[in-house]
């Protein structure tokens, strides 16, 4: 997965995005991020998705609008129209054609595998009373990848529920130790999730001496359940291992219902879907994952040490969290993009140098300190240059 251009899709009238190993898309609510990473995802898995969806029951077809609306949700198709065009990986796409294409053999015979794991933004919805809920559960209205978010967890749920122990977090064989503390002190506290399975399979949060269903969390441990999950869906061991078959990810606005910690040990835990060899995409409203990507970038490009990553990210140093640190400055690049809004039309530009002194105002307004941060500082600045 090498690039993406798009012209006339829903609200965006044209880019270019060339994807780094981790990729940020940042813009308002409604810029058109989502559009663009659900294309990706059918560009990528198309045979996959149709495969699924045939699997329960839904009907492919010729007809463009319907299969639009069944995979990005009702009342979508709209966003395809005569003069949208895309071309993907160089290789241009008339869509309504590509979209009646008759499947391949391999994807036939299922051995077409998935390739890219979406989790999409609204993915606090698939844990129905803790515990995900059925592909089937939502109407066809919902999108596909909501749909096969929730299905996705609880088949891996159900494969692993024969498991000797009910603990699910933490566990000493998932995810690599550092990233294990850091969610426990962002977000759990010394609290233990279990499987509770008295009446029906559901997850409970043991503080102390209760135990807590899950609609009684807190906002962020909801928010943080189907991601963590997710983590120990994509790293099948605590080491390097990978899910067979996964190239690619796709996290939408990872940050939601999470304090700025909690956002900084999400993006330690995406730093070690890199190390992996994992292509990512993320996108975001959080000013934590543009702060992290200007400073990334200002490290690498000064051949700067691991240790200042440890130091930002206030992690106890150790062999494995150098390497891992290391690995990344040294192999990994960032690419950033920005939707802009101009009135009714939208452009893909690409800020990825987050210079806050270019002359570009896209790229000086997200660089450095977000936007919000700096004019903050500017006005204090001037404030107490008044006091004086």
């Amino acid at each position: 997965m090498k690039s993406i251009s798009i012209n006339a899709i829903g609200p965006i009238t044209q880019g270019t995005v060339d994807f780094g190993d981790l990729t940020l898309f940042v813009g308002s609510h409604a810029s058109g991020k989502g559009i663009t990473l659900q294309l990706i995802k059918l560009l990528v898995d198309k045979d996959h998705i149709r495969r699924t969806l045939e699997q329960y029951g839904c009907v492919w077809g010729n007809d463009t609008a319907s299969v639009l609306d069944r995979y990005f949700g009702e009342g979508m198709s709209g966003i395809i129209t005569d003069s949208s065009s895309v071309a993907f990986n160089g290789d241009q796409i008339k869509l309504p054609d590509w979209l009646s294409l008759k499947p391949t053999i391999n994807s036939l015979i299922g051995d077409d595998p998935e390739q890219l794991f979406y989790v999409p933004a609204q993915r606090v919805v698939c844990l129905q009373n803790g515990w995900p809920r059925f592909f089937t559960d939502y109407e066809d209205s919902v999108p596909y990848v909501l749909r096969h978010f929730s299905e996705t967890l609880r088949q891996y749920l159900e494969s692993n529920s024969s498991q000797k122990t009910d603990a699910i977090f933490p566990q000493s064989d998932r995810l690599r130790s550092p990233l294990r503390d850091s969610f426990n002190d962002s977000i759990f506290h010394d609290g233990k999730i279990v499987l509770d399975r008295k009446v029906k399979k559901r997850f409970k949060l043991n503080v102390g001496n209760s135990s807590i269903p899950y609609m009684a969390w807190s906002a962020g441990q909801k928010e943080f359940m189907p991601l963590l999950l997710s983590f120990y869906w994509l790293c099948p061991d605590s080491e390097s291992g990978r899910k067979d078959g996964i190239k690619y990810v796709i996290i939408e606005e990872p940050e939601m219902g999470l304090h700025p910690q909690a956002i900084e040990s999400v993006i330690l835990q995406i730093i070690d879907l890199l190390s992996r060899g994992y292509k990512i995409i993320v996108s975001t409203h959080s000013p934590v994952f543009l702060e992290f990507a200007w400073a990334f970038r200002y490290l690498q490009k000064a051949s700067a040490g691991d240790s200042y990553l440890t130091e930002l990210f206030n992690v106890k140093p150790s062999d494995e969290v150098s390497q891992l640190f290391r690995n990344t400055l040294q192999n990994n690049t960032i690419n950033t993009y920005y939707f802009d809004r101009d009135h009714d039309s939208i452009a893909v530009k690409d800020i990825s140098t987050l210079d806050a002194g270019s002359e570009d105002l896209s790229v000086a307004e997200w660089g450095g300190l977000s936007s919000f941060s700096s004019k903050a500082s500017d006005i204090i600045s001037r404030v107490m240059a008044q006091e004086v």
